[in-house]
C-alpha cells in the first residue's frame, strides 16, 4: 500500500478531514520577525510541543506592525486554524474584537496584561526595566542610557527603567532608539549616539543581546574598560552573551521554554473548548532573571 501511495503521489484531502471532525489541526502563530533568535527559539518550542498533539504550525511575520498582525489574524481565520498564538498583548481593537467573538483559543506571549484577549503567558517588560534600574543603581551607575528598537516591547522596559530612576530623583540620561529587527552595528552606532549626547555616561541597558554586543564592541573599540567606565546590560540571554568577552550580563526570559508552555496551555484550552469546559489561568507569569556576568 505504502509503495503504491508513493508511486502515485498521492496526497490525502485533509481539508475533507478537517471537515468531519470540525478540526484542521492547524495552529496559527505570528511573531514580529524569525531574524532575531529569541522569537525563533520560542517559535521552535512552541512546534514541538504542537507536533507532538499531530498539530501543524502555520507562521506569519507581521514586521511590527500592527495592521500587518491584524491581516494576518483574517488570514489564519480565513482558514479555519484551530487557535492561535500572538507575540506581544498590544494589537488592533478589531482584533481583540473579532477573536473574543470567535471564543477560539488564543494564547498571548512575550509581555503580560491584565485583560488577556484569552489566555496569556510571559513576563512583565516593564518590571524588567525596574528591575535592571535597580541592578545598576547598586552598583553605582546613575548616569544610565537605553539603546532599544522602536517597537513596543522595547518601550515597555524603557518605560520601566524610567519610573524606577524618576521615583529616585534621576532620569535615563538618554535613549536611542533603532527600527528593528535590531543588529550588533545598532548597537554600536547606539552607543555612540548615547556618549556623544552625554559623555559622562556610565551604563547602558539595551533591548536586547544583539545591542548588547555591540555596544560591547563600540567599548573595546573607544579603550573603555567594561565594566569599570560602561556598565552594559543585555536582554534574552542568547548564547552569545556567555560567549562574549567580557561575557554580557543580560536578563534571562527562555525563550524556548516559553513557546513550549504556551504549546501545552493552547492544548489545554483546545482539550477545554471540546469537552465544554471553561476553567483555565488566564494570566501566567514566568518571571525573569538577572544574569550578573563580568559586563555589569
Amino acid at each position: 500500500m505504502q509503495a503504491a501511495i508513493e508511486r502515485l503521489g498521492y496526497v490525502p484531502n485533509l481539508t475533507a478531514g478537517s471537515l468531519a471532525s470540525k478540526r484542521s489541526k492547524i495552529i496559527g502563530a505570528i511573531v514580529p520577525t524569525l531574524s532575531n533568535s529569541w522569537f525563533a527559539d520560542a517559535m521552535d518550542g512552541l512546534a514541538e510541543v504542537l507536533g507532538g498533539a499531530d498539530y501543524q504550525l502555520m507562521l506569519g511575520q507581521s514586521s511590527y506592525h500592527t495592521q500587518q498582525e491584524a491581516g494576518l489574524v483574517d488570514a489564519f481565520l480565513g482558514r479555519k486554524v484551530d487557535g492561535l498564538v500572538l507575540t506581544g498583548v498590544d494589537h488592533a481593537p478589531s482584533v481583540r474584537d473579532r477573536l473574543r467573538r470567535s471564543h477560539l483559543p488564543v494564547v498571548e506571549i512575550w509581555d503580560l496584561t491584565d485583560d488577556p484577549i484569552d489566555t496569556v503567558v510571559g513576563f512583565s517588560n516593564l518590571l524588567i526595566g525596574e528591575s535592571v534600574a535597580g541592578y545598576l543603581l547598586a552598583r553605582g551607575r546613575s548616569q544610565i542610557g537605553f539603546i532599544g528598537a522602536d517597537e513596543v516591547r522595547s518601550g515597555k522596559r524603557l518605560q520601566g527603567l524610567r519610573q524606577h530612576l524618576q521615583a529616585r530623583g534621576l532620569a535615563v540620561t538618554q535613549a536611542t532608539l533603532v527600527k528593528p529587527p535590531s543588529t550588533i552595528e545598532d548597537g554600536a552606532k547606539g552607543l555612540t549616539e548615547l556618549l556623544t549626547l552625554n559623555p559622562q555616561l556610565q551604563a547602558v541597558f539595551c533591548s536586547n543581546d544583539t545591542l548588547g554586543v555591540g555596544a560591547l564592541f563600540e567599548c573595546r573599540r573607544r579603550g573603555l574598560r567594561v565594566p569599570q567606565d560602561m556598565a552594559v546590560v543585555g536582554f534574552s540571554d542568547l548564547a552569545i552573551a556567555a560567549a562574549c568577552v567580557p561575557a554580557l550580563t543580560t536578563v534571562r526570559v527562555r525563550s524556548r521554554e516559553l513557546g513550549c508552555h504556551a504549546g501545552q496551555l493552547l492544548l489545554r484550552r483546545l482539550a477545554e473548548s471540546h469537552e465544554g469546559g471553561t476553567d483555565r489561568a488566564r494570566v501566567i507569569d514566568r518571571g525573569f532573571q538577572i544574569i550578573e556576568r563580568e559586563s555589569a
